[in-house]
């Protein structure tokens, strides 16, 4: 519903669009060091995010047998969902961005931190047999919020930008959690799966 009413505003230029160039612009002025801010904002590159999910990925292949195939291959999918998206409601909207040009919403950085980072988080769990568990949602949480921050105190993404991407990741996240537990459900012994050593 945010989402939708966050790209509706936007499509139509409506006063939430002014409000987010001005509070984009304040934040701007109250940014930490540029070495932070951008510290920040890289955490959304592929180049740092991405093997975060694939060191992921990997271990839950590694420790969790012939039943594991399914959650990696959920959020391989869900982040090849993400880019798809992303980049069509880019190309869609066309919406200029604070260094000028077009195209900046959302925030592809910001996408892909959430899941690449949301997604490892929920691999993670997977493999943890003892509480709590929440230090890992909390940690994938922190760096895409740090990502974001990054992106508007540097000036390459307006505050809606990345708010639509939390919208999206956020779902797409959650529908690749649904099916990673129905189909591991699927694979517990007596419903197809192998047996469990105990």
């Amino acid at each position: 519903m945010l989402f939708a009413l966050v790209t509706w505003q936007v499509a139509v230029g409506g006063p939430l669009v002014g409000a987010d160039m001005w509070l984009g612009n304040a934040l701007q002025r109250t940014s930490p060091p540029d070495a932070v801010a951008e510290a920040c904002a890289d955490l959304g590159n592929l180049v740092v995010a991405v093997p975060v999910l694939v060191a992921a990925m990997t271990y839950a292949l590694v420790t969790g047998g012939a039943r594991r195939w399914l959650p990696p291959l959920c959020l391989a999918l869900a982040l090849a969902f993400t880019a798809l998206a992303v980049t069509v409601v880019k190309l869609w909207l066309g919406r200029p961005g604070p260094p000028g040009g077009t195209n900046y919403y959302p925030s592809g950085h910001t996408a892909t931190a959430a899941v690449a980072f949301g997604g490892a988080a929920l691999l993670f769990s997977l493999t943890v047999r003892r509480p709590p568990y929440w230090p890992l949602p909390a940690a994938a949480a922190l760096l895409t919020l740090a990502c974001s921050a990054g992106l508007v105190w540097r000036g390459y993404h307006w505050p809606l930008d990345v708010v639509a991407s939390w919208c999206l990741s956020w779902v797409v996240l959650t529908s690749a959690a649904a099916l990673m537990l129905r189909g591991l459900r699927r694979q517990r012994p007596g419903k197809g799966g192998a047996p469990q050593r105990s």
